[in-house]
């Protein structure tokens, strides 16, 4: 029995440090990440994103203080007085039947308490009104504001995206080129051994190895910083390991629309729902001309007396009443130095810019659209070309390599092959990453984005 529970607790301590094992490795596991992925990430975990949410929710607050003008207000009062010396008045003596001389009296009494209430509502304000309008606004505004944000985080990530594919695929390209060199330099070495080749053609191989061995280095590097800028952009800690899905740097052809509606664009309906609150602005700045009415109401209880109000009563010569008052006030404004009038232009000139702002950012929003339009026909006729250059260096690097061997072709002309095809494989990288970047300007000009990469 003592034999079995032995097997057991050591059968189930080794299943737990295998399963700690398994735990703490996949903790630290390379992850694969898509486009897609990386922007919803971002979109949840990236601190501008966190902060334009916030912002909405706070509207909801500033909403619920503008509607504050409109309902009523209560104040509750209360106080206790000590006089330890009266105020004395001078009185005529006559009153006291003494003619002709003058009588100190003293007036109050060495206590006083009271407690009241107090009621004021706006009856009639015109500021507080047009508050109520813009509150909607307001939140709209917010709400356009965190779109905004969303679009500029899915542009950064998406460009960070297509770098890190760009770096990894020039790395993929020079340890191709090494792998092939490193053929050429075994070939080199064994006709040198048997006095077929000369010493310099070995050295030049081995030299040219050795920089395309440091470049690797330098783009491994360059893939990290790559990678840790992406990881950045998407709010996502900087040690967490993670590998890119190379189907998301496919090409795929878009039809291209010849006629753009810039008011699609965030940017503009950010502008426009700002120019919306700044003539809510203008016309609270003109209710200062329209007259204000309040009502207010009060109630309250007071106790006088020669003892400590609080607890005593008529018996010991404290006296205690209530009274209360309800008035209606109506504030007209005359004339305040043209203060108003000052305000009202002033808005009316914030007005002015903000409509100039608007047609500003259609313009520049219709030149980045031309200009994607153009870089994506562009791209995809360079696509083309790089492309086929690459077969055809591929063609020239197999046929130097041939007539090396032979002795048809010199060392010069295989390295030249062997760097043009580097060349070549990277002006290709780089056409898809100038491509991948003119879609996601084209998408973001006609304000799709957003529909586009979700």
């Amino acid at each position: 029995m003592n034999r079995k529970r032995i097997t057991a607790t050591v059968l189930k301590s080794g299943l737990s440090a295998v399963f700690m094992i398994f735990g703490f490795t996949s903790g630290f596991a390379q992850q694969t990440v898509t486009l897609k992925q990386a922007i919803e990430y971002a979109l949840r975990n990236k601190t501008d994103a966190l902060k334009a949410k916030l912002e909405v929710t706070n509207a909801d607050y500033k909403i619920a203080e503008a509607k504050a003008g409109a309902l009523p207000k209560i104040n509750g009062t209360a106080n206790l007085t000590y006089n330890p010396i009266l105020q004395k008045s001078a009185l005529p003596g006559d009153i006291f039947g003494a003619p002709g001389t003058t009588v100190l009296v003293p007036f109050g009494q060495k206590w006083i308490a009271g407690a009241g209430v107090q009621l004021q509502q706006a009856l009639f304000n015109q500021q507080v009104f047009i508050g109520l309008k813009a509150a909607k606004s307001t939140k709209e505004f917010y709400q356009l504001n965190a779109d905004l944000t969303d679009e500029q985080i899915i542009e950064r990530v998406s460009n960070a995206y297509f770098q890190v594919f760009t770096v990894e695929q020039n790395q993929e390209t020079l340890e191709s080129s090494y792998a092939s060199t490193e053929k050429a330099r075994n070939i080199i070495k064994s006709l040198f051994d048997n006095g077929l080749a000369k010493k310099i053609d070995l050295d030049r191989t081995n030299v040219n190895l050795t920089n395309i061995e440091t470049n690797i280095k330098q783009t491994k590097n360059g893939v990290n910083q790559a990678k840790n800028a992406l990881k950045f952009y998407m709010g996502m800690p900087i040690e967490k390991d993670i590998q890119l899905v190379k189907e998301d740097m496919e090409i795929t052809p878009h039809l291209l629309e010849n006629t753009l509606s810039t008011d699609n664009r965030t940017e503009v309906k950010v502008l426009l729902k700002n120019r919306e609150l700044l003539e809510y602005n203008k016309k609270a700045t003109e209710a200062a001309y329209y007259p204000t009415v309040n009502l207010t109401a009060n109630y309250s209880w007071q106790g006088l007396g020669e003892k400590f109000p609080l607890t005593n009563g008529r018996s010991n010569g404290v006296y205690w009443s209530d009274y209360s008052a309800i008035g209606l006030g109506v504030s007209i404004p005359i004339f305040n130095g043209f203060a108003t009038k000052s305000k009202v232009q002033q808005a009316q000139i914030d007005l002015d810019k903000v409509n100039l702002d608007i047609q500003e950012t259609k313009l520049s929003l219709d030149l980045a659209y031309q200009n994607a339009k153009s870089q994506i026909e562009n791209s995809l006729s360079t696509l083309e070309n790089q492309k086929a250059n690459v077969t055809l260096a591929e063609d020239v690097l197999a046929n130097t390599r041939s007539n090396y061997q032979y002795g048809l072709a010199t060392l010069t002309d295989l390295l030249d092959a062997e760097n043009s095809l580097v060349q070549a494989k990277n002006n290709y990288t780089n056409a898809i990453l100038d491509y991948k970047i003119a879609e996601i300007q084209y998408y973001k000009s006609r304000g799709e984005l957003k529909t586009y990469l979700k």
